[in-house]
C-alpha cells in the first residue's frame, strides 16, 4: 500500500480550508484517510498552518511520503528540515536537428 501526506480541501465555494491528512494515494483526494495531521488556512494573512508535530514525525518515521505542497508546509512548520531540492530539476531533452 502506497501512503502519502496530502492536503484534502474542505469549505464552501470560494472559501478553500486544506486537512493535512495520511492517506492510501489510490484513494479520491476528498475521500476515506486514515490520519488527521493538521490543517492550512490560506485565506488567512498570513497562511495560518497548523500541524501536530509529533503525529507528522511519527508518520514520516514509517516512510510516508508528504506531497511537493505538504513537504513545503512541514519545512515552514519545523518539522522537516529545509531539503536541498525539492523536486527533482526539470530537463529538456529534445533532440536537435543535424543540418
Amino acid at each position: 500500500m502506497a501512503v502519502k501526506m496530502r492536503l484534502t480541501r474542505m469549505g464552501d465555494k470560494k472559501t478553500p480550508f486544506y486537512r493535512i491528512v495520511v492517506t492510501d494515494s489510490r484513494k479520491a483526494q476528498s475521500g476515506e484517510y486514515i490520519d488527521s495531521v493538521g490543517y492550512v488556512d490560506p485565506l488567512k494573512e498570513p497562511a495560518e498552518i497548523k500541524i501536530d508535530a509529533d503525529k507528522a514525525k511519527e508518520w514520516l518515521k514509517k516512510g510516508v511520503q508528504p506531497t511537493e505542497t505538504v513537504k513545503s508546509y512541514l519545512v515552514k512548520a519545523g518539522v522537516m528540515e529545509q531539503p536541498k531540492k525539492l523536486s527533482a530539476p526539470k530537463t529538456n531533452d529534445k533532440k536537435k536537428k543535424k543540418d
